[in-house]
């Protein structure tokens, strides 16, 4: 039998988890900024979807999508490596852009890691497209790859 994650918003007692799969997928040797308390904050922002991808009642994966006016920022995605290469990252991501899109959002911005080729190639693969260097994007450390992925062209 083969189970399909379930995607959905994350809740309250998901903040955690989320925090946790942060500090040890996301933000590897640079301290620990998306807290408990951070995340929790996010689920509750009314601005914000925290998505996650849930198997079992075990969270696999999660995104958080910060909408603006007409741009969205993911700030953080990230998959369990031993549940990575199922495409998990993919559903995820597609399941926020819709959510955006819905929204009226035109464009998804992001930063990787420039240290992760990884993340970089997976966005890329994702449609998304640089659109610079930010220096010391992670606490002045570890320089950032910004990505952008239009989502829908404005007519003139």
């Amino acid at each position: 039998m083969i189970i399909i994650p379930h995607v959905g918003l994350a809740n309250e007692t998901e903040a955690r988890g989320i925090a946790e799969m942060s500090r040890d997928y996301v933000e590897y040797g640079l301290g620990w900024s998306w807290t408990p308390s951070r995340v929790l904050k996010a689920i509750r922002h009314n601005a914000t979807n925290v998505a996650v991808a849930r198997e079992r009642g075990l969270v696999l994966g999660f995104g958080i999508m910060v909408y603006g006016e007409r741009k969205a920022h993911l700030t953080l995605l990230a998959v369990r490596p031993a549940e990575r290469k199922r495409g998990l990252g993919a559903v995820l991501l597609s399941w926020l852009e819709k959510s955006a899109l819905t929204a009226g959002i035109e464009r998804v911005q992001l930063e990787a890691r420039a240290d992760n080729p990884v993340a970089i190639a997976f966005y890329r693969d994702q449609g998304y497209a640089d659109a610079g260097t930010v220096r010391g994007y992670y606490r002045g450390e570890v320089d950032a790859l910004r990505l952008e992925k239009i989502l829908w062209i404005i007519p003139s």
